[in-house]
């Protein structure tokens, strides 16, 4: 009788093999061979560690000069979070983000308000013609969550953040004193001190520059036509 972890096994097992023969085949196709490989990379994300694990080993058992390295744009992002983590006033910086982002977007009552004080505040800014109006402007805009490991996200976590400040400011002052909010009190008012702290909103705007650079070169990175000359020059 198979138990649960030796049809995993056996289901982990054949993938391997089957991503190790579509490579064979691909090499086969183009005339390489794995044997003149001196070096190999994959997505380095977790949930994919094992099957790199099995295949690099797979790969180095018939060439052991196939050196395995996380590829560039996930060793950048790996990096940045290193850094950034010896940083402490950015670090608390992307503390204070998480809590805002996380605290009001976790209900769909307060993601509404949010979506109503933004658009009460184009409407204003259209009023007094201090914003352009047309075809794919205005967009309903979301505070979006950061992750570890996918540095970019932190990115676009700033640029909705600096989308939405406003709205979002406000919300947070409509809810600091309502009942319902009692419990939450002392995290909204420590967000709204946050808010109007210049520190805070000047690391905004400098880390917003900062990873807007790093992003441009992670999508370079990434991108499927790269070559080793244009990837130097970045």
């Amino acid at each position: 009788m198979l138990t649960s972890c030796t049809c995993n096994l056996i289901s982990f097992n054949h993938l391997l093999i089957v991503l190790k023969s579509a490579i064979d085949v691909l090499f086969a196709t183009r005339g390489l061979s794995i044997s003149r490989i001196r070096g190999q990379g994959f997505d380095g994300a977790s949930n994919m560690n094992r099957h790199i694990s099995g295949l690099k080993s797979l790969i180095q058992a018939e060439n052991a000069s196939a050196f395995y390295v996380h590829c560039f744009a996930h060793q950048l992002q790996l990096t940045l979070v290193a850094v950034s983590k010896k940083h402490d006033k950015i670090c608390s910086f992307f503390d204070h983000l998480a809590s805002l982002v996380n605290f009001v977007g976790a209900s769909c009552k307060r993601k509404e308000l949010v979506v109503v004080k933004q658009i009460e505040k184009l409407a204003e800014e259209i009023s007094q013609g201090n914003r352009m109006t047309g075809k794919g402007l205005n967009q309903e805009a979301v505070l979006k969550r950061p992750g570890d490991t996918r540095w970019g996200s932190h990115y676009h976590t700033i640029l909705s953040v600096i989308s939405l400040f406003s709205p979002a400011l406000d919300v947070l002052e409509e809810i600091k004193d309502m009942p319902s909010f009692h419990e939450n009190k002392g995290e909204i008012y420590r967000l709204i001190d946050a808010m109007n702290d210049f520190e805070f909103i000047f690391l905004l705007h400098l880390m917003r520059k900062v990873l807007g650079i790093t992003n441009d070169l992670s999508q370079v990175l990434q991108r499927k036509d790269q070559d080793l000359a244009n990837a130097y020059v970045w």
